[in-house]
């Protein structure tokens, strides 16, 4: 009998040993057992570069065969401010009018001399017509209260737009002008410098955000639904050319992930909506196709075994 007890003394040691060391789960993971949780994989994303040439490739094509269908001449700059992607086509062009896109150009030069006092009154409602309005008469005003043409000059060349020529005399819209320069002074109305003060260019960026609706078309096209847009167009009748027109358009657009700076301008178009559908067209075409300038591929993190 003695070897038997002895066989169920130890048999009730080993259950008692076992019953102690048997780990506690704790009730958050008894109940994860059921619905399994997701853990976040770690992934580095690197620049795509041979992706980023092809698309840029595909999408230059596109436009210069859209563009080859249009009349008149037709060049464009683009410079999205988030991914540092830029295209252009016709860039440095400078000999095409901007018309009431240099209305922009006047309040900015009227705000860097009136650098510490500011704008009127009534000059802030000159160029609130101006801009929102593209009233040709507060146009008039301002040109001449900045000192027209000769001053204009020296404030293209303070901004180092170089490729931008006032009108002769009082004619403020004959301004030429290329899409590079466009560009080169919505930059400066968002990052600053030139002297022009932060409040100033907010100012000036707010009005081309309230351009009145019959005017608001153009680069607005390259918008996506949550995006924002500042712009000023010009458009003009040429009689002494052939009785075309110039239509211009050029503008920032806002919104998740983007900050693109887009000019495009037209000369010798057979009438303003011709102008106005091409400048449209390639607004549209850049605005849907820009991420793809910039795609990316991601790679697991490294992993450090533990010693």
């Amino acid at each position: 009998m003695r070897p038997k007890w002895a066989a169920w003394v130890g048999l009730a040691l080993v259950a008692a040993c076992g019953a102690e060391r048997a780990p506690t789960v704790p009730v958050a993971v008894r109940a994860s057992a059921k619905v399994p949780v997701k853990v976040a994989r770690c992934v580095m994303r690197f620049p795509d570069k041979r992706a980023a040439r092809a698309a840029r490739l595909r999408l230059e094509h596109d436009l210069s065969r859209y563009l080859r269908t249009r009349p008149g001449r037709i060049v464009y700059s683009a410079h999205d401010l988030v991914s540092g992607v830029t295209l252009g086509q016709g860039e440095h062009r400078h000999d095409l009018i901007t018309a009431s896109g240099a209305k922009v150009d006047i309040v900015a030069a009227l705000l860097q001399r009136r650098h510490t006092s500011g704008l009127s009154a009534g000059d802030r409602d000159l160029a609130e017509r101006m801009i929102t309005e593209s009233d040709n008469k507060a146009a008039d005003a301002l040109w001449s209260r900045v000192g027209g043409g000769g001053a204009m000059s020296t404030f293209y060349r303070r901004m180092g737009m170089r490729e931008t020529t006032p009108g002769p005399g009082i004619y403020w819209g004959g301004t030429t002008t290329s899409p590079t320069d466009r560009i080169r002074l919505l930059d400066v109305l968002i990052n600053g410098g030139k002297g022009l003060r932060a409040s100033d260019r907010r100012l000036l960026l707010e009005l081309m955000g309230r351009v009145h609706r019959e005017q608001a078309w153009g680069v607005s096209a390259a918008a996506r639904p949550r995006d924002r847009v500042a712009l000023k167009n010009g458009w003009t009748p040429r009689p002494f050319i052939h009785d075309t027109w110039a239509v211009t358009s050029y503008g920032r657009i806002k919104g998740p992930g983007r900050d693109l700076l887009l000019s495009v301008q037209t000369d010798h178009q057979p009438g303003h909506g011709a102008g106005v559908q091409t400048i449209e067209r390639v607004a549209r075409t850049i605005g849907a196709r820009l991420d793809r300038l910039s795609p990316t591929y991601t790679r697991p993190c490294p992993t450090n075994p533990i010693p």
